[in-house]
């Protein structure tokens, strides 16, 4: 009977591309041409392989660090869900979700886990389940799971390197915390990378929660001073919300007087009042990929840990000049 080896050597492929083409791996990139080639070299040579066998069929546990009411806040979290979901009914996956606060799903059926946000115990519950984990929006460089992020430093520096370029001397940073006394990375990067530059000062630094209402006090605080920033780093659309309203209730010009540049580039960015610039965050294509890379590394048995930083991009709008 044919090998996979020999039907590769024929087909001028990898025996990977082989067995991905032959088990009808849904999330396998090859040209048509390719894969009729191998289809018809293994039919050619007879090859038959265990469909029962080689076919898995999974199902994924999503464990959200945060409740439901998050993503009504935060579209950003939301997309991550759905990127997740779109793929997981394009490939047949069963799909659970758990969010923060509901009861710990016991199954033993579960084929890979996706942690959604920082938390310790969702981890711990994970790997009660199975040791196929892919991490989301965060990364812990001390362990061995898979993990699929944003590069948060490189996205600050971006930031600052623009206020920069466009001659700010005194640049301001509102954000929060995921857990209280842990300063996000956001914030840490800016600080170190703002003063080196000269344009930054600690007491422009203001944080609290990732929320509108948090980012409306942390505004109407940094106001109550006698001077303010030239410009604004906002860790997320959702504070930067709150802070539009109340810039614009105190009669501050954005940009003329203070320009502002946020994260996330949720749906109602550019319809804020004026349209915020912020930095785009393909959250869903993060929820999608953690999905493949839970399918590829149960199918080829992979220990390697593997980390995926997805790409960001600047949305100019009429927050910046």
């Amino acid at each position: 009977m044919a090998t996979l080896k020999e039907i590769a050597k024929k087909a001028d492929v990898s025996i990977s591309t082989v067995s991905r083409v032959l088990n009808d791996d849904k999330t396998l990139s090859v040209k048509d041409g390719t894969r009729h080639r191998v289809l018809e070299i293994a039919e050619k040579l007879q090859y038959q392989f265990n469909k029962t066998k080689n076919e898995d069929i999974h199902s994924f546990l999503v464990i959200y660090n945060y409740g439901r009411d998050v993503e009504v806040d935060d579209p950003y979290y939301l997309s991550i869900r759905h990127g997740i979901e779109m793929q997981c009914d394009k490939l047949d996956i069963s799909l659970t979700h758990q969010f923060k606060g509901e009861p710990l799903i016991k199954r033993s059926n579960i084929t890979g886990v996706i942690v959604v946000g920082y938390g310790q115990e969702a981890i711990n519950n994970a790997n009660k389940l199975t040791d196929n984990i892919c991490l989301v929006d965060f990364h812990d460089e001390t362990s061995n799971y898979d993990s699929v992020n944003v590069n948060l430093r490189q996205l600050s520096r971006s930031v600052v390197d623009f206020f920069h370029n466009q001659g700010y001397q005194r640049v301001g940073f509102i954000g929060g915390y995921d857990e209280k006394n842990k300063v996000d990375i956001r914030e840490s990067t800016f600080s170190l990378y703002g003063e080196y530059l000269g344009i930054v000062a600690q007491e422009d630094i203001y944080r609290g929660e990732f929320s509108s209402l948090s980012g409306y006090k942390l505004a109407c605080e940094m106001l109550s001073k006698s001077d303010h920033p030239q410009a604004l780093f906002i860790a997320n659309d959702s504070i930067a919300v709150g802070v539009l309203r109340a810039l614009n209730e105190k009669g501050i010009k954005v940009p003329e007087e203070i320009a502002l540049v946020s994260v996330n580039d949720i749906p109602s960015a550019k319809f804020t009042s004026p349209p915020l610039t912020t930095v785009k965050i393909h959250s869903g294509m993060m929820g999608l990929q953690a999905v493949n890379m839970l399918v590829e590394k149960h199918r080829d048995g992979r220990q390697l840990p593997l980390q995926a930083n997805i790409n960001f991009e600047l949305v100019f709008r009429e927050t910046t000049r």
